[in-house]
């Protein structure tokens, strides 16, 4: 009877364990081994305006960026190389407010902005306001590579730019009538409303809602690759009618975009003023460092609390060290697209 009451309890504390093995084998949840996400811009971005082939078009146009990030991963690719080339994809296009597409100042010309940030070893590199880089995400990341510094601007960063080789492009290159029309139409307005234009009434005007709702074309992707290593990268053509040399959040690092292998990468686009103010990337990443916030906490917390009750609005894409994946905005839509290791896709436009 002794020895019967040991070998009793041994048989029951087997079963126990077998079946905690079975339970966390159950509820274990599988990493990807990759994963991928994009943005093309948050803001007034209602179905009611949208043409069915205009719609069309934005659904292809993400398609094609995020699969070009995707093969990259899939191959084994770094994602930096992931963001760098997606990014270049939407660039291209004139659909987005980047590079082909960037919108115009209150001069009529093209002044644009981009950064990149590499989760492994925190660095980074940025560009802002460059006239003739036709790829302003390449320049920040030979920033970031080639130089001892994170950002270069203006007529420094084109010199630089074309020291290392970049694609140099006349102006023209990025002229597109319809944003050239939205100048215009801003231009109109102001005039309409102040009968004048003088400093003091410009200023208000930069932050008047028509002004506003025209800057919500930045794109940008974050992204993790088979070796556990995060990135993101943002590039922009700014706010329409922007004067004195203004900037806002997308070279920014911590504001437009952040990595860290630690928590997650983020890529941003809004109301860039906001944006900076809240440090909304790096913010997302330190809620989830020193407060333990899952991703999707944290940017929620960011987007739709804390920018807001400042007085801004936006979104962000991002993706954390586990492969979880998230778009958060707080504006009637947002271009995005996700895509796992195991290839399904998923894009959106509009809130629902």
């Amino acid at each position: 009877m002794k020895n019967f009451i040991p070998c009793i309890l041994l048989v029951l504390i087997c079963f126990t364990c077998k079946n905690n093995e079975a339970y966390e084998a159950e509820t274990k949840v599988e990493k990807p081994e990759f994963a991928i996400v994009i943005h093309g811009g948050a803001g007034t971005i209602l179905k009611k305006n949208m043409t069915p082939e205009r719609e069309a078009a934005y659904k292809a146009k993400l398609k094609e960026a995020i699969s070009v990030g995707y093969e990259i991963l899939k191959n084994g690719g770094s994602s930096l190389d992931a963001v760098e080339k997606t990014i270049n994809v939407m660039e291209d296009s004139p659909l987005f407010n980047a590079g082909k597409g960037a919108v115009f100042t209150n001069a009529e010309t093209n002044e644009l902005d981009a950064s990149i940030m590499d989760g492994k070893t925190l660095n980074a590199g940025a560009s802002a306001g460059t006239t003739t880089v036709r790829n302003p995400i390449n320049l920040a990341r030979t920033v970031m590579e080639k130089s001892k510094h994170v950002m270069l601007s203006g007529k420094g960063a084109e010199i630089f730019a074309q020291e290392q080789g970049l694609e140099i492009v006349t102006s023209d290159y990025f002229f597109t009538e319809n944003r050239f029309k939205s100048l215009k139409r801003v231009k109109e307005r102001e005039a309409k409303k102040e009968g004048k234009i003088d400093t003091e009434s410009a200023y208000l005007n930069f932050y008047d809602a028509d002004i506003k709702d025209s800057k919500f074309g930045t794109v940008g992707c974050a992204a993790l690759d088979k070796n556990g290593n995060l990135a993101a990268g943002t590039s922009t053509g700014g706010m329409t009618n922007k004067r004195w040399g203004r900037v806002g959040d997308a070279p920014i690092i911590g504001s437009g975009t952040y990595a860290n292998n630690a928590t997650c990468a983020v890529s941003s686009t809004g109301w860039g003023e906001y944006f900076i103010r809240a440090q909304v990337a790096h913010d997302i990443s330190a809620l989830m460092d020193y407060k333990g916030l899952s991703l999707q906490e944290a940017a929620r917390l960011v987007i739709q609390e804390k920018v807001p009750n400042l007085g801004g609005d936006g979104g962000i894409v991002a993706v954390d060290k586990n492969g979880n994946m998230v778009a958060e905005f707080n504006t009637a839509g947002m271009y995005r697209a996700t895509m796992n290791d195991k290839g399904e896709l998923t894009i959106g436009i509009y809130e629902k």
